[in-house]
């Protein structure tokens, strides 16, 4: 790539970062939601939950609170990527990201841009809820390398729900799509062993769970929490995998979205 589009690239990804950061912060109707949302899952699932942590056969070394606080990181960060699709969606309806095709010498850096958008709106919700999730006394029995894989892990379901999502978004430019971004998050990641270990799941939702790739990310989110690792390379290698297939989703998408110009 030459150093000219690579600087046009980093241009436009930097002033649609900028434009969709500093309206997410100065809109309550945006920002506050994409923080009350996991405060409420962690209080229900993590509280009113708890007394599934004394089941038989429930073994968690970090307990209870810990378990169900990777489940709402991870679902924090998917959800991250996925409302930036909604954005995109949003752009392309009120006209600016039709505007923005035409001003953009590369347009890779439009999907660079919105990428960026979901990562810093990320950081934003998963600081928030760790800090709350350790103020409410959840304990850590992991090391700090751990818990930069588990981060890392949540980095990577950002980019890998704002792929689908700006897949969707660009071949439909409508925020009518928003269902179609949203419906297979939500059965992917509530197919999966949410509120008790794998182990524990009986009949169809054991056999769904098992092959679900967020099953993994769960496994080895809650393994790095706890310092007991599962499936941890798996995660990262299944993670990897879907990033590139849904990179290459929303090029496709940006493809679709230039021939309807």
């Amino acid at each position: 790539m030459s150093t000219v589009k690579t600087a046009s690239i980093t241009r436009i990804a930097a002033a649609i970062a900028w434009r969709s950061l500093h309206t997410y912060i100065r809109r309550p109707d945006l920002f506050v939601p994409s923080l009350v949302f996991p405060l409420v899952f962690l209080a229900s699932f993590a509280g009113g939950l708890s007394a599934l942590g004394s089941a038989p056969g429930f073994h968690f070394p970090a307990g209870y609170t810990a378990f169900q606080f990777v489940f709402v990181l991870l679902q924090s960060a998917t959800f991250a990527g996925l409302f930036t699709g909604f954005t995109m969606a949003f752009d392309f309806e009120s006209g600016f990201a039709r505007r923005l095709m035409l001003a953009a010498d590369d347009r890779r850096g439009i999907i660079v841009g919105y990428a960026l958008v979901a990562l810093t709106r990320a950081a934003i919700t998963l600081t928030v809820v760790t800090v709350v999730a350790l103020i409410g006394g959840m304990r850590v029995t992991g090391d700090g390398v751990d818990m930069f894989g588990l981060y890392g892990l949540a980095t990577l379901l950002v980019l890998i729900g704002y792929g689908w999502a700006a897949g969707v978004a660009l071949r439909f430019r409508s925020i009518q799509a928003g269902p179609l971004m949203q419906t297979p998050v939500f059965l992917v990641l509530f197919l999966a062993p949410v509120y008790v270990p794998l182990g524990l799941l009986r009949g169809w939702i054991h056999t769904v769970a098992s092959v679900n790739p967020a099953t993994a990310f769960l496994q080895a989110g809650r393994g790095l929490i706890s310092g007991a690792h599962q499936h941890t390379g798996l995660a990262f290698v299944c993670a990897l995998a879907l990033v590139a297939l849904f990179a290459g989703w929303s090029w496709m998408g940006m493809r679709a979205a230039e021939r309807a110009s």
